[in-house]
């Protein structure tokens, strides 16, 4: 099934990342619309007037909101490529688990680094932490979290991999120290043409971060 994909993006959007490296992974071809999420376009707010913000693929017409929910609609439509999520439902069942631990734990955490001060700020570094922690332990010694392939876990969390010198300016703490199983996850992820094309440099994610932080006033 292919017809017209468009996608409402924000380059420096972790969610944004997500879908793109689903789309590149299934070798879809498809328009990228960037948004200036400080002045939303009439398009956006169409499209997604619940949340009114990205991302949102646009296929043949009709939005699909929230990032993974796009990857899995992304699996389900392109299924004659190589899966996101596996066949089996337990597995697939604990691959949504664990999406949705990246979602509710680790992101926000990240966020609440750059985006908060004192105790707070103390709070966030340690959930932070404790959340890449237990990510690690699920990890374990496989290649990808779904073990040779690359899956949703993988894409949930991929974002991440760019975060890491933002996570040293922020939060004085060395990834690859805290975690270094998963640092080289990232690693060997930023491999992947979907990911390294997809995905803007840890430098550049970095500045951006900085740049946001000091536009809104919390140095």
């Amino acid at each position: 099934m292919t017809g017209e994909v468009i996608l409402l993006d924000y380059r420096f959007s972790p969610p944004t990342m997500r879908v793109r490296v689903a789309l590149k992974e299934k070798g879809i071809a498809y328009e990228s619309k960037e948004q200036d999420l400080f002045n939303k376009s009439s398009l956006l707010l169409e499209m997604n007037p619940v949340h009114k913000q990205v991302p949102v693929l646009i296929h043949n017409g009709k939005p699909i909101c929230e990032s993974l929910i796009i990857v899995e609609y992304i699996d389900e439509v392109w299924n004659d490529k190589s899966p996101v999520l596996p066949s089996d439902p337990y597995a697939r069942a604990q691959a949504r688990f664990w999406a949705d631990f990246v979602d509710k734990k680790a992101y926000p955490a990240g966020k609440a680094l750059w985006m908060t001060k004192g105790e707070p700020h103390a709070e966030a570094k340690k959930e932070l932490i404790s959340s890449l922690k237990v990510l690690e332990t699920e990890l374990g010694d496989k290649t990808y979290f779904g073990g040779e392939s690359f899956g949703i876990i993988d894409i949930a969390l991929v974002p991440c991999c760019i975060l890491f010198h933002t996570f040293e300016k922020f939060g004085t703490f060395s990834a690859s120290d805290v975690c270094p199983k998963l640092f080289t996850w990232g690693e060997r992820c930023l491999k992947r043409e979907s990911v390294s094309t997809g995905l803007p440099s840890q430098s550049e994610t970095c500045d951006f971060i900085s740049g946001l932080v000091k536009r809104i006033g919390i140095e």
